[in-house]
């Protein structure tokens, strides 16, 4: 098998020459090029398994490269090496596609690690790890799909990405997913729930503390970064990290080390950083609630889960797969469900998403009696339900006139909601744009 060779761009001499040494002290052969016009020369020309580009080029810059390789249709992994500190054009050059970036003056022990993330990216199988995401995250609606495929690419570089949805939605599936596809997934996934942490207690579960550096410390403890080395740290319930804290976890993405409680020196420590909240991140920016520089820090890459009302086509498969799941946990056969039972499922709201489903399921798998899970055993919340139902009842309309009530006022609310902003309206109802006007203009509201 031949050494992989790694493309390096830079207009000076020194860092082209000290990038070479280190690479080929790696196996890795190197092309080198002072510009961009050299590097997009030897791109033509020559297949590359990593291209290292500095930012600041005589004529261009790293993010014009950048674009030509994603333009191109190359699978190369792209690093920039930015000046000291310029976090900003890093999360751009992340944004656009590049693999990760360096900092100005180059660590080598960083750099290393960087290269040995990006070719094991670059050598991965997709085909094999498509599979596997579809075993995994069940379903074949439109929102699904579309999910699967943004973690399949978000899963080869190293951008820090926000997972939103509601709860029960699935994002620490999701957050392992993205590990277990990346380059680093044979190394720790660490997940840790922000809000379940005791306050006087967080700056040392994050970052490790030494023996004697406050009461009940008896012993050197590694934080959560030392024990996701290598491996991915997964931030759940971010949105609950009190403000000190973000600003000590803003310089640890940026910097890339960390400081222990009672430790003089900063330890570099090497993860990739995945969070998720199910609360409105942008809306706590807002309010100062939250650090807008960590939001963007975090936010890199946005990865949006959908509700489960929003993929009705997929409660079939997934009632399907968590009653085998239940069924087989305790030893007892797979019922089937009524027809009543299934128009249930698919009509009910599930403010809980898929976790609601399991628990109603699981319930369900308890009551019944027989071969046969009907919608009595289902114990649906009824809440207001219930109360809409008595108020059919006192007004005696029909039906029809009665959902149509519902569904207006329900769309009216989200008009207003989105300041009669349709896109964005069908986007947060989870419906098609020409599925809203349609529903629009039959019940009179356009």
């Amino acid at each position: 098998m031949s050494p992989p060779v790694t493309l390096v761009v830079d207009d000076e001499p020194d860092i082209r020459e000290l990038l070479e040494i280190t690479l080929n002290r790696m196996d890795i052969q190197t092309r080198c090029a002072a510009d961009l016009a050299g590097a997009k020369q030897l791109l033509a020309n020559q297949r590359f398994d990593l291209c290292l580009t500095d930012m600041k080029l005589p004529d261009g810059d790293g993010l014009e490269l950048v674009d030509h390789i994603q333009a191109c249709g190359l699978p190369l992994p792209v690093a920039v090496i930015t000046a000291h500190g310029n976090m900003d054009i890093a999360i751009k050059a992340m944004k656009k596609g590049a693999f990760d970036f360096l900092s100005k003056p180059v660590d080598l022990a960083v750099l290393r690690q960087l290269v040995n993330h990006a070719l094991q990216a670059s050598q991965g199988r997709a085909a094999e790890k498509e599979r596997r995401t579809r075993d995994v995250l069940l379903g074949d609606s439109v929102p699904m799909r579309a999910i699967r495929s943004k973690i399949e690419k978000v899963a080869r570089n190293q951008a820090p990405v926000y997972i939103s949805g509601e709860s029960g939605s699935g994002k620490e599936l999701v957050a392992r997913l993205i590990h277990q596809q990346s380059p680093r997934g044979a190394q720790p996934f660490v997940a840790i729930n922000c809000g379940a942490i005791p306050l006087e207690l967080m700056e040392s579960e994050f970052f490790g503390h030494k023996k004697g550096s406050f009461t009940g410390a008896v012993s050197d403890k590694q934080g959560l970064f030392q024990a996701a080395e290598g491996g991915t740290l997964f931030l759940d319930e971010v949105a609950d990290l009190p403000l000190p804290l973000q600003v000590k976890l803003l310089r640890a993405i940026q910097e890339k080390k960390v400081r222990p409680v009672g430790e003089q020196r900063e330890v570099p420590v090497d993860v990739r950083l995945l969070s998720a909240t199910h609360k409105d991140l942008a809306k706590m920016v807002q309010e100062g609630a939250f650090r807008q520089d960590l939001y963007y820090r975090i936010n890199v890459i946005e990865l949006n889960l959908p509700p489960l009302r929003a993929r009705e086509a997929d409660i079939p498969q997934l009632t399907r797969h968590l009653l085998t799941k239940l069924a087989a946990a305790n030893g007892t056969a797979i019922p089937d469900l009524s027809d009543a039972a299934w128009r249930a499922l698919k009509g009910y709201c599930f403010p809980g998403n898929v976790r609601e489903l399991e628990n109603i399921l699981e319930r369900a798998l308890a009551l019944h009696e027989g071969n046969l899970i009907d919608v009595d055993d289902l114990n649906l919340p009824l809440g207001l339900e219930a109360a809409a139902a008595e108020d059919f009842d006192a007004q005696k309309m029909s039906l029809e006139s009665y959902l149509e009530g519902i569904e207006k006022k329900a769309l009216s609310s989200a008009l207003e909601e989105n300041r009669w902003n349709k896109t964005a309206t069908a986007k947060q109802l989870g419906l098609t744009f020409r599925s809203l006007r349609y529903r629009l203009k039959k019940l009179g509201l356009e």
